[in-house]
């Protein structure tokens, strides 16, 4: 859950040599102050949901905007990344490219509770709150978050796929006109045999006419 996230995020202390850890000493603290960069990361682990997600290990292109403001960094990026899955109706692999947008508040320490929540506009209780610790911060939580709520619940190849038959599993996007003979219920199938029994046995019993008695002279 992205508080639960956020709360881990506050009790970790960060290493300045994580590529998801960046530094705001450049700001000064003087609001208004702004930086731009760009960063080139791989992929951490879970950044996905079952079906769909970006691979471990995959590169994910970063762009942010970094603005100080009196309450701590208003951090604004935009993350492109692969990402990897399956189709939910016929279970074929897809590929496509994500991109996701994020804004967090990055607060300093040392702020007001009272002007950051009242400038945010944000109820949220102060543990939901991301801190700047040494003024680097810790990009990953929020990345994670924009990535899983960016993706689609049930993925799709195609827009129409037909998924898969249900009686032999063949995919039939590959074979539009396929199809099973509709198979007899062998409760019945007794019945019906009965059936064309009886009716055999009123045409031969069906009396005929005298001319057609073929020992008839």
């Amino acid at each position: 859950m992205p508080q639960r996230r956020k709360q881990e995020a506050l009790n970790a202390r960060l290493d300045h040599r994580s590529p998801l850890v960046f530094d705001t000493r450049e700001l000064g603290r003087s609001p208004g102050a702004l930086k731009r960069l760009s960063r080139s990361i791989e992929a951490p682990g879970d950044l996905g949901i079952e079906m769909i997600g970006v691979r471990k290990g995959a590169t994910v292109e970063l762009d942010l905007r970094l603005e100080s403001v009196m309450e701590g960094v208003l951090v604004t990026g935009t993350a492109r990344a692969p990402l990897t899955g399956e189709c939910v109706r016929c279970l074929e692999p897809l590929g496509r490219e994500l991109e996701a947008e994020f804004q967090e508040m990055y607060s300093y320490p040392d702020a007001d509770d009272r002007s950051r929540t009242a400038d945010t506009g944000d109820d949220a209780e102060e543990e939901d709150t991301l801190l700047l610790e040494d003024d680097l911060f810790d990009l990953e939580p929020v990345l994670r978050d924009a990535v899983v709520l960016s993706l689609p619940l049930q993925p799709v190849c195609q827009e129409d796929c037909p998924g898969l038959c249900p009686e032999c599993g063949v995919r039939l996007a590959d074979d539009p006109d396929h199809h099973h003979q509709e198979a007899v219920d062998i409760r019945w199938a007794a019945l019906q045999g009965l059936a064309e029994t009886v009716q055999d046995g009123e045409k031969d019993n069906t009396p005929r006419a005298s001319g057609d008695d073929p020992q008839e002279k």
